[in-house]
């Protein structure tokens, strides 16, 4: 318990320094060493971590995203928003360059996978190939998601400055979407649960915990974006319907990552967190929540 504690601080304390340099390259670098991990913690679980070829070009594509998206959509400063208002205005040049540079990055990463895959097909199953494919596109479009989310702030007048403010606290929001429903579901599972809700895949798991943490994250998104953004009925109703979703779909994550761990017969994808697990263990629910928080807050505006 004690090496749990120490591990669940000493990830507390890295989180609180990459977002206190949110505005820096810091924060595209700690995306990208996040999923440099995360992947190569995939690739062990299905065997072709060995594999030199098949794992630099996965990892160099997924590290690649959030470096690209970091460099084509910088932080948010006054000289930024005078300079890329104009730009967007002129065929969305930066958002073309940055999907040109990571088809490309996709693209040649396939073509060595598949390139190995010819070379040692006697050894590497299909299975295996488009696993490596799916994981190599989905995790680094998910992570990169924070960066997306931290540059959503908005540009206001503030006792005559023009200043840029809420980048950081959706980031936080987004984060928290996962590991509030996680909390919530715990101890109200603790307290109340006794219906399981997948006994094959997450056994501790109950239908009252789902619904404690469903409850806990919508209640928490709605003071949390009322007490920054200001109280307003349709916020409150957004933000709450927001918090629910996110904590179901964090549920999804969580269990889809225990399922393909007891599927392949690991306790833990890595170590590199002691007594937590990998970074996979502790980023599960946070891979489909995320792009879920990121697609509510731009189509609907909670904020």
């Amino acid at each position: 318990m004690l090496t749990r504690i120490i591990s669940g601080a000493v990830g507390v304390v890295l989180l609180g320094v990459v977002l206190f340099f949110h505005d820096t390259l810091v924060l595209p670098l700690a995306v990208a060493a996040i999923v440099a991990v995360m992947l190569f913690e995939l690739l062990r679980a299905v065997k072709l971590h060995k594999c030199i070829p098949i794992l630099i070009a996965a990892e160099a594509c997924g590290i690649a995203v959030p470096l690209l998206y970091g460099y084509f959509h910088k932080a948010k400063t006054v000289e930024y928003y005078l300079r890329d208002f104009r730009i967007y205005g002129e065929d969305n040049v930066m958002e073309i360059g940055y999907s040109h540079y990571v088809f490309c990055a996709v693209l040649l990463a396939s073509f060595v996978i598949f390139v190995t895959w010819l070379k040692k097909h006697k050894e590497i199953r299909y299975e295996q190939v488009f696993f490596v494919l799916a994981v190599m596109m989905l995790v680094p479009q998910a992570m990169t998601t924070m960066i997306r989310i931290e540059r959503l702030s908005n540009p206001e007048t503030i006792d005559g400055y023009i200043t840029v403010r809420g980048g950081l606290f959706l980031l936080v929001m987004g984060l928290c979407g996962a590991w509030i429903a996680d909390t919530g579901a715990y101890f109200t599972g603790v307290a109340i649960g006794k219906h399981k809700l997948c006994p094959e895949i997450s056994p501790k798991k109950t239908i009252e915990g789902l619904v404690g943490g469903i409850v806990t994250t919508a209640v928490v998104y709605s003071v949390a974006f009322s007490a920054y953004y200001g109280f307003t009925a349709k916020r409150v109703i957004i933000a709450f319907i927001t918090g629910a979703v996110c904590a179901v779909i964090g549920t999804v994550g969580d269990l889809s990552a225990s399922m393909v761990k007891r599927q392949i017969g690991f306790k833990d994808y890595g170590k590199i967190m002691p007594g937590h697990g990998g970074l996979m263990d502790r980023f599960d629910s946070v891979l489909f929540v995320l792009p879920t928080f990121y697609a509510f807050i731009t189509l609907f505006g909670v904020q």
